[in-house]
């Protein structure tokens, strides 16, 4: 395991590799930790904002900025070396998740608890996700309907909504793009209440 100075002296020497803040680089350090060291999702405006990171796809705020692309995919792929050189071995390393608040951990959390924590969550109109990594399992509400999904060896990083009237969720693992429909079904359940 890493000690706080080499981490400290990792982040700083990407920093003044690649011109950003080290500021900018522990948010995307953090970030991929809660990835488990293979994604990364987080907002910083030197990345233009909300942004993603995960081998092979590299997304930024600025999505027209290939230069920022190119830096971010830089920063987080020695990250992603670095954390599995260096793994974390204490037991809250992944409590924290991307697009939540770290107050909402599991109370009043709509997905069921036996999965723990989930590495991001997120919603689109009227549909929540949640993405466990660890459990190979992806969580919907949609409208009250809660299904868990299971993902197989997919490593889902980012999410978007097909634009057709059936508003289905697809997400993006290292193969490309899922949708909803081609995962097996984990199992159903009624509207839970919150």
């Amino acid at each position: 395991m890493a000690s706080a100075r080499e981490e400290a002296e990792v982040t700083a020497k990407l920093a003044s590799e690649h011109g950003v803040s080290e500021e900018a680089v522990r948010v995307v350090f953090d970030a991929m930790r809660r990835g488990g060291g293979t994604m990364a999702q987080f907002s910083h405006a030197e990345f233009g904002g909300m942004s993603q990171w995960s081998s092979g796809m590299t997304m930024v705020g600025d999505m027209f900025n290939d230069s920022l692309k190119a830096k971010l995919n830089a920063i987080a792929g020695e990250l992603s070396r670095y954390l599995r050189e260096h793994p974390v071995e204490h037991p809250d390393a992944d409590r924290a998740v991307s697009y939540r608040s770290g107050g909402t951990r599991h109370a009043g959390s709509w997905w069921p608890q036996e999965l723990g924590n989930p590495s991001s969550v997120g919603s689109q109109n009227d549909m929540r996700y949640a993405v466990f990594p660890v459990k190979r399992r992806l969580v919907i509400d949609d409208h009250g309907q809660t299904t868990t999904y299971d993902t197989g060896d997919h490593q889902i990083s980012g999410v978007s909504q097909a634009q057709s009237t059936d508003s289905t969720l697809t997400f993006v693992s290292q193969r490309g793009v899922v949708r909803v429909s081609d995962l097996a079904r984990a199992d159903s359940s009624e509207p839970r209440r919150s």
